[in-house]
C-alpha cells in the first residue's frame, strides 16, 4: 500500500540534468546536499526550466521559458500542492524569456508560496532598468542567496537591497577521501607526469587559449608536464555537428608542438570520476577571462580536492583565492600564468602546502553545510514551519578500516592518511574493539570478525604478567617505556576492560575462540582492577565488568563493582552541594561515564543511595551540556570549575559520544522519554546542529573530524574521534530500528527478524 508522505516540499524553479549546464549541476547538487542532511522531513521537487516543449517530462512540473503563458499556469499548479512550502528559484538572466528575463514575472505574479531566489549573476554599475528590475524581483521575495561577499556588496550598494535580506552562501564543493595526488595518479597512469588541469564545459569563455599559450613556455623547462583538457564543448556552441572551439583548441596544440603535452578528455564526466581527475592534478589553471564572473563552481571544485591553484582574477577568485593557496594572475596573461606555474612546480613542499591548505579551506562549503545554511534561512520564509529534522548518514567503516593494520588501529590521521609514525594504543584499540563489537551485534557482518580479533589480539598483547595494561606500541611492534610510564594509565587500562566485558557479553554471537581470549584476559585484570583510584577510570572498568556480570554473574565481580564505586560515591559525597551535584570540583572529559557507573553499581547492588546519586549527578551535567534546547560540549580549552563560567569552543567528539552512550544506558534502565530525546539533540551536533553549523563527520568515509574551534572544524581523522562518531552513530541506529513499526513482521530461515 502507498504511504501517504507528510514532508514538507521545496520546489527548486531551475535547469536539471540531463541539461548539462552549470546551473543544471549546481541545483542538482544543491537538493542532494538537502536530502542527505534533511530527507528525513523534506522533499525537494524540480520546475524544470526548457526552452521548447518537452514531450515526456521527468520532473514534477516543467516550464517551457518561452511562452509567456506557461509561467502563471505552471505557478498554479504548485499553488494546488498543500505540502509545498517554499519555491527556491536559480535565477540567471539567460535562463527566462522577455527584457532582462521579465517573462518571469508572470509566475511571480501567481505563486502563492513563498519564494526566494539564488543569484548566479550578480551584475556591477547597472543601469536604472536592470537596478529596477532586480529591486522588483526581490519585493516578491524579501529573501536572495549569493555565493560571494562581494555579489552581497554590489546588491546592497549598487542595488540598494537591504543587507538582512541576503543570504551569502559558498558554491558547494564534493567532500572527497583525501589523497596526494601521486596516490591518486596511479588510477590514471600518470606517476611519471606532472599533471595541469582545467575542466568544465568548453566555450570561449573558459580561454583555454591562454593556459595552451602557458605550456608551450613551461615546457621548455619542464617537458615531461601533462595537461589534462577535462570536459565536453558547451552543447550551445555546437551548430550543424560543428565544434569549432574546440577545432580551434586542437589547432593551437598542433601549431605550438603541444600533443605529447596535452590530453583532451572529451566527456561530461560522472562526479567521481571527475574528483578523482582533480585528485590526481598536481597544479589547477583557471584561466576563465570574464572579469564580472561572480562565481565558479569549476574553481571551487579545484581547491576542494587538494589542488594548489593559478587563477585569472576574477570576483570569485579574488575573494577567495588567498596567498597560501595559489597564484592569482591578470585574465589572459600567458608569462604570469607560465611563471607561477614554474614556481609550483618547482618546489613540492609548496604545492603540497598550498594544497592542504585549499583543501581546508573548503571544507566549511560542502554540498552538506551548504544545505544546513540553505534549511535555517529556509525556516525564516515559512509561515510556521513543520519540524525539520536531520536525517542520519550511512553508516561507514571505510575511514576505521583504513586506519587499521595486521597489528591494531593507528592513533591519528593527518587529514585522512593514517600516520603511522603516531604508533597504537590500548586506548584506542579498546574503544575500536568495543565499536566494532556493536557493529557485528546490528549488522551480523562477518566481515567484522577479523578486526575484532585484531583489536583483540592488541589488547592481550598490551597485559603484563600483573593483568594490567601498556598503553603504547610504536610502528614497528616495539615498546616505549616514557610513553607506557604515564600517570593516567589507568584509564586506557580500564578502558580494556570495558573492551573486554563488551566482547563477553557478545559471547552468544561471537565465535568461541574469541569470547575465550576476552574471558581470559578480563579474569586476569580483575586483582589489578580493584585497586582503580581515578574517578574516570572506575567509570570505565565499571562498565566493562558490569557486562561481564550481566553475561556471567559472578559474586568477585560484583564485589569489585561495589568497592570501586564505593570510593566514586565518597568522592561524590566529598565535593557535592546543593548548586553543584557532582564527584569533583569540575567537568573534563567524559564526564557521563560517572554518573553511568553509579547506575551499573546501583543495578548490581540494588543500593538505594547508587541509584540516587547516578540520577542526580546526571541531572546535574544535563543541566550543563543542555541549556535552552541546545547542546554544549564541555570545552577542553579549560575545564568547566566550580563557580566559573564554562569555556567555550575547543568541543571534541569523544565528549558528544559519551553523552550519548551514557543517556543511552540510563534510557535502557528507566525508560525516560527525556534521555532518548537528549541522544537525539546531542547526536545532531556531528550533524550540524553546533555554533559553526557544518557536519563534524566526512560521508564518504566515516572518519570523524577531531574537533570543533572557534572557527574551523579540525579535519584531521583520528582514531578517537572516528570511533567515537561511529559509536554514537550505532547507538542511533538501534533507536531508529526500535522506534520504526515494521509491519507485517516476518522471519528468516535462521529466525531472525527482517522487514517486509
Amino acid at each position: 500500500m502507498k504511504m501517504i508522505s507528510n514532508k514538507s516540499k521545496i520546489v527548486f524553479l531551475s535547469t536539471f540534468p540531463p541539461t548539462q549546464c552549470g546551473i543544471a549541476t549546481y541545483t542538482q547538487d544543491t537538493v542532494k546536499g538537502i536530502t542527505d542532511v534533511y530527507g528525513k522531513s523534506i522533499t525537494c521537487e524540480i520546475c524544470e526550466l526548457v526552452n521548447k516543449p518537452k514531450e515526456k517530462p521527468t520532473q514534477a512540473y516543467t516550464l517551457n521559458t518561452t511562452n509567456k503563458e506557461e509561467y502563471a499556469r505552471v505557478a498554479e499548479q504548485i499553488n494546488k500542492d498543500i505540502a509545498v512550502k517554499l519555491v527556491h528559484i536559480q535565477h540567471e538572466f539567460g535562463l527566462f524569456e522577455g527584457n532582462y528575463g521579465d517573462y518571469l514575472l508572470g509566475f511571480l505574479n501567481a505563486i502563492k508560496k513563498p519564494v526566494t531566489f539564488t543569484f548566479h549573476s550578480v551584475i556591477p554599475n547597472p543601469n536604472n532598468e536592470l537596478r529596477t528590475f532586480v529591486k522588483l524581483l526581490l519585493s516578491y521575495s524579501n529573501s536572495v542567496f549569493v555565493m560571494t561577499n562581494q555579489s552581497k556588496e554590489i546588491l546592497t550598494n549598487d542595488y540598494g537591497i537591504q543587507e538582512s535580506i541576503i543570504t551569502c552562501v559558498p558554491h558547494g564543493t564534493h567532500i572527497v577521501i583525501y589523497e596526494t595526488p601521486a596516490q591518486a595518479k596511479e588510477k590514471f597512469g600518470f606517476q611519471d607526469r606532472l599533471v595541469l588541469s582545467t575542466f568544465g564545459l568548453l566555450g570561449e569563455g573558459k580561454n583555454i587559449e591562454t593556459g595552451l599559450q602557458a605550456l608551450s613556455k613551461i615546457i621548455k623547462k619542464e617537458p615531461t608536464v601533462l595537461y589534462l583538457i577535462i570536459g565536453k564543448t558547451h552543447p550551445n556552441l555546437i551548430v550543424d555537428g560543428v565544434d569549432a572551439y574546440r577545432d580551434k583548441l586542437e589547432t593551437m596544440v598542433k601549431d605550438l608542438n603541444l600533443k605529447d603535452n596535452v590530453q583532451f578528455i572529451n566527456q561530461y564526466l560522472d562526479t567521481n570520476e571527475l574528483l578523482d581527475y582533480l585528485k590526481a592534478t598536481d597544479i589547477y589553471l583557471f584561466t576563465s577571462k570574464d572579469p564580472n564572473q561572480a562565481v565558479s563552481g569549476t574553481f571551487s571544485y579545484a581547491m576542494s580536492c587538494a589542488c594548489p591553484m593559478v587563477a585569472s582574477k576574477i570576483p570569485h577568485t579574488r575573494e577567495v583565492l588567498t596567498s597560501d593557496c595559489g597564484f592569482l594572475v591578470d585574465i589572459g596573461n600567458a608569462d604570469q600564468f607560465a611563471k607561477a606555474t614554474l614556481k609550483l612546480i618547482s618546489d613540492e613542499n609548496l604545492r603540497h602546502e598550498m594544497g592542504i591548505n585549499a583543501f581546508r579551506k573548503t571544507r566549511a562549503s560542502s554540498w552538506e553545510n551548504v544545505a544546513i545554511i540553505h534549511i535555517n534561512t529556509y525556516k525564516n520564509l515559512i509561515e510556521k514551519p513543520a519540524e525539520i529534522k536531520f536525517s542520519y548518514p550511512a553508516i561507514q567503516l571505510k575511514h576505521i578500516k583504513k586506519l587499521t593494520t595486521d597489528l591494531g588501529i593507528i592513533q591519528f590521521s593527518k587529514i585522512s592518511v593514517p600516520d603511522l609514525a603516531s604508533g597504537y594504543t590500548l586506548d584506542d584499540n579498546a574503544r575500536a574493539l568495543i565499536a566494532f563489537c556493536m557493529h557485528y551485534k546490528l549488522t551480523q557482518d562477518k566481515d567484522d570478525l577479523p578486526y575484532i580479533l585484531i583489536y583483540l589480539d592488541f589488547i592481550e598483547r598490551c597485559q603484563k604478567p600483573k593483568g594490567n595494561f601498556i598503553n603504547y606500541v610504536d610502528q614497528e611492534n616495539r615498546e616505549h617505556i616514557e610513553q607506557n610510564a604515564e600517570v593516567n594509565l589507568e584509564d586506557s587500562n580500564a578502558r580494556a576492560i570495558w573492551a573486554l566485558g563488551t566482547v563477553i557479553s557478545n559471547a552468544a554471537i561471537l565465535p568461541d575462540t574469541i569470547s575465550k581470549k576476552a574471558t581470559k584476559c578480563l579474569l586476569n585484570s580483575l586483582k589489578w582492577a580493584e585497586n582503580i583510584q581515578s574517578p574516570r577510570s572506575i567509570g570505565f572498568a565499571t562498565k566493562g565488568l558490569y557486562l561481564y556480570h550481566s553475561a556471567v554473574p559472578n559474586l568477585y565481580v560484583a564485589a569489585i563493582i561495589n568497592k570501586l564505586n564505593a570510593k566514586l560515591l565518597a568522592n561524590y559525597e566529598a565535593h557535592a552541594s546543593e548548586n553543584w551535584k557532582w564527584f569533583e570540583n569540575y567537568l573534563t572529559y567524559a564526564n557521563g561515564i560517572l554518573p553511568e557507573s553509579m547506575l551499573y553499581a546501583y543495578l548490581v547492588t540494588n543500593k538505594p543511595v547508587y541509584k540516587k546519586v547516578a540520577l542526580d549527578s546526571l541531572d546535574f551535567l544535563m543541566s550543563k551540556m543542555f541549556i535552552d534546547k541546545d547542546f554544549k560540549v564541555i570545552s577542553n580549552n579549560g575545564w568547566y570549575h566550580k563557580d566559573s563560567e564554562p569555556h567555550q569552543f575547543g568541543e571534541q567528539p569523544i565528549d558528544v559520544s559519551y553523552t550519548i552512550q551514557t543517556l543511552n544506558s540510563f534510557y535502557n534502565a528507566f525508560h525516560t522519554p527525556e534521555y532518548k530525546n537528549k541522544m537525539k539533540i546531542a547526536f545532531n551536533w556531528f550533524l550540524g546542529k553546533n555554533h559553526l553549523n557544518q557536519i563534524m563527520y566526512n560521508p564518504v568515509s566515516g572518519g570523524g573530524y577531531d574537533g570543533l574551534e572557534k572557527e574551523n572544524v579540525n579535519l584531521n581523522q583520528g582514531a578517537e574521534s572516528t570511533i567515537c562518531y561511529l559509536t554514537a552513530r550505532l547507538l542511533m541506529e538501534n533507536f531508529k530500528l526500535s522506534e520504526s513499526k515494521v509491519i507485517p513482521l516476518l522471519k528468516n530461515r535462521s529466525g531472525v527478524a527482517i522487514n517486509s
